[in-house]
């Protein structure tokens, strides 16, 4: 029997279509063809697997690094009434064995877990047993070393097939010509075969700006652009002085790093996506998995390191198809940063064999063992005690878990758990105490048999308490033993994939070093290109790079401004002449300009940005697409 797709996506996503491309994968994964996905941010990767999934009998096996990105899914389907489960350091050894139980017997659809999972015995010993019709494999330029953020744990993908004879669908938002071929071949698809959106964005508008004073452009930019934004940056220090400086100057604005707790990170987003804060500053920790569609403009203050990122984080802009602005700004310093960084970025192999040594003397690991141990983790501490550098330990933490020795994850990834263990009589009462322990037991469900995932700041907010003094009264009921609080770490964690090594045999393969050293330059090197390249459109440039021809303008880049001529008075005059009738009224940008005759578009474009800058015309402040006529 046919399933109708359509009605399972609107029965769970409210939707009555698919965006571009998607059915296309969709019907792809149910008819058991191996694919390759390449759908820009914001395409809707995550449906292309979820309904095949839903499609067909049996469980859906989702990998993915994005541990935050996996439990934000797992939580989503869930409230759709869709059993999903991921694995993640969280768990320990009896209940990821549960979680495999459950999903042999207990018809879950989703099992996400990361590459790093694998190859550990416990999830080998399962994984025949699990009724998988379909492997999700996401953010997949990370199979290749030729991608711009391989993870080694990707190569043990295709050794799936040797236990699983489901159709393996492969997604990412970014991929050259070679690191599509690339992908392919590490997962052993039995047959090419690849899915592409264009990567086109036809209402966003690059903007590549030399500039000393960029504090002075980003409020230019802050007052033309109505609307929300996201300014990119390079480091945490910068996102608090940035939000600050514009905040002084009555812009509403927020920072957002991954240094942060994660009450305080859940906040500073839903602020955001809910309009409350205009702008967020921020390290590239912020945007991925956030779906926002009203974003204005992108601001990058810094010069990112590959175009792969920047494509991504440009992205985010315009998601609702309407205009929006990618620009970014730069000046003769960053292009110098971004030469050091490179060099920083390679330690002496000598180095990172070191740095792995005092690692595992600085966590007391014997040789032998530590194979998926985690341990929480303060780079500053380590780098005082071993007498490295921060930089040095930084860049060689990189390299080693790209050699697949360990993985790294934020701590404030992880969550506080929570176990009510007092008898049922206490809680009858009524007092300061059990307000607290009712709340918890209205808001998790099996609290009363096992430790529990909480979320602090949620409770706090039931209970009209700061989540200062909420921590507090946990930790005192925790003493008292009513409950058994584990409070989470924020420090970051590792999480050895083997067990520790001597040093003679830890390996740093020079021809890897070597090649993946080539990359970066390569890709460093298309950054520059793409910075001081002002011959060709930043559309056309870009799509070029991600190995997709095409020589039609987008007529609204920096690029495109200053190569088209300028609009000449008769035109102007005559633009003019044809809004008179529409004086003093209030008109959508759309109409505006198809009201005018006898003009080309992107003069039409450059007059109607000329009459906005000389206030002529006035952009409504709450729906961007309407203007008023001022003539």
């Amino acid at each position: 029997m046919q399933v109708d797709i359509h009605k399972i996506l609107h029965q769970y996503w409210g939707y009555n279509q698919f965006r571009p491309s998607q059915e296309s994968i969709i019907n792809a994964a149910i008819n058991g063809i191996d694919t390759l996905a390449l759908l820009p941010t914001g395409g809707g990767k995550s449906i292309c697997f979820q309904v095949p999934a839903l499609a067909k009998k049996g469980m859906c096996l989702v990998i993915s690094p994005l541990i935050a990105l996996m439990k934000d899914q797992v939580e989503n389907l869930n409230k759709k009434g869709i059993k999903a489960v991921s694995i993640s350091s969280e768990l320990n050894y009896h209940q990821i064995d549960n979680v495999l139980e459950n999903c042999a017997y207990d018809n879950v659809k989703f099992l996400y877990l990361s590459p790093e999972r694998l190859s550990s015995d416990i999830f080998l010993k399962r994984v025949e047993k699990l009724p998988i019709n379909l492997i999700a494999v996401d953010e997949a330029h990370c199979i290749s070393q030729w991608g711009y953020d391989f993870r080694p744990a990707y190569l043990k993908i295709s050794e799936l097939r040797q236990y699983v004879s489901a159709p393996i669908l492969a997604l990412t938002a970014t991929a050259t010509p070679e690191v599509v071929k690339d992908i392919q071949n590490k997962l052993e698809f039995k047959k090419h075969h690849v899915i592409q959106k264009s990567f086109a964005r036809e209402n966003v508008s690059y903007n590549v700006l030399p500039e000393e004073d960029k504090m002075g452009r980003l409020l230019k930019i802050c007052d033309k652009i109505p609307g929300t934004g996201i300014v990119y940056v390079r480091n945490r220090r910068k996102t608090k002085e940035i939000s600050s400086f514009l905040n002084l100057r009555n812009i509403s604005a927020d920072f957002y790093h991954a240094g942060l707790k994660m009450a305080e990170r859940n906040e500073k987003q839903e602020n955001w996506i809910q309009n409350k804060t205009r702008i967020i500053v921020s390290t590239n920790a912020f945007g991925m998995g956030i779906d926002k569609p009203d974003v204005r403009f992108v601001v990058h203050l810094d010069v990112p390191e590959s175009l792969e990122a920047y494509f991504q984080e440009a992205g985010r802009g315009g998601r609702d198809e309407k205009q929006a602005w990618a620009i970014l700004l730069f000046s003769n310093v960053d292009v110098k940063a971004l030469d050091d960084n490179f060099i920083n970025s390679f330690p002496e192999p000598e180095t990172i064999r070191k740095v792995y040594h005092s690692l595992c003397n600085y966590f007391q690991l014997a040789e032998g063992n530590g194979a998926f141990q985690h341990f929480n983790f303060d780079i500053n501490e380590f780098g005082k005690k071993s007498g490295f550098k921060t930089q040095e330990v930084f860049y060689s933490l990189q390299f080693l878990e790209k050699e697949g020795y360990f993985s790294i994850q934020e701590g404030v990834l992880t969550k506080s758990k929570i176990k009510i263990i007092c008898s049922r009589e206490i809680l009858e009462n009524n007092n300061s105490k059990t307000e607290i322990l009712k709340t918890l037991l209205r808001s998790y469900g099996g609290i009363l048999d096992e430790l529990v995932p909480i979320n602090e700041f949620e409770i706090a907010q039931r209970l009209q308490i700061k989540k200062d003094e909420l921590i507090a009264k946990l930790k005192t009921l925790n003493k008292e033993e009513y409950i058994i609080y584990e409070e989470k770490s924020d420090e970051a964690q590792i999480t050895f994939i083997d067990d520790r090594l001597p040093l003679k045999n830890i390996t740093i393969s020079k021809d890897h070093y070597e090649t993946r050293k080539k990359i970066a330059l390569n890709r460093i090197n298309a950054v520059k290109s793409y910075l001081f390249n002002d011959k060709i459109c930043r559309s056309i440039q870009l799509l070029q790079y991600f190995g997709e021809i095409s020589e039609k303008k987008c007529g609204q880049c920096d690029v495109c401004r200053k190569n088209n001529s300028s609009p000449s008075e008769e035109e102007v005059k005559k633009f003019i002449d044809q809004l008179l009738p529409f004086q003093n009224k209030q008109i959508t940008i759309e109409n505006l300009l198809k009201e005018v005759k006898g003009i080309r578009q992107n003069k039409k474009m450059e007059i109607l940005r000329l009459l906005i800058d000389e206030n002529y015309l006035d952009i409504d402040s709450k729906n961007n697409r309407f203007v008023t006529v001022k003539l």
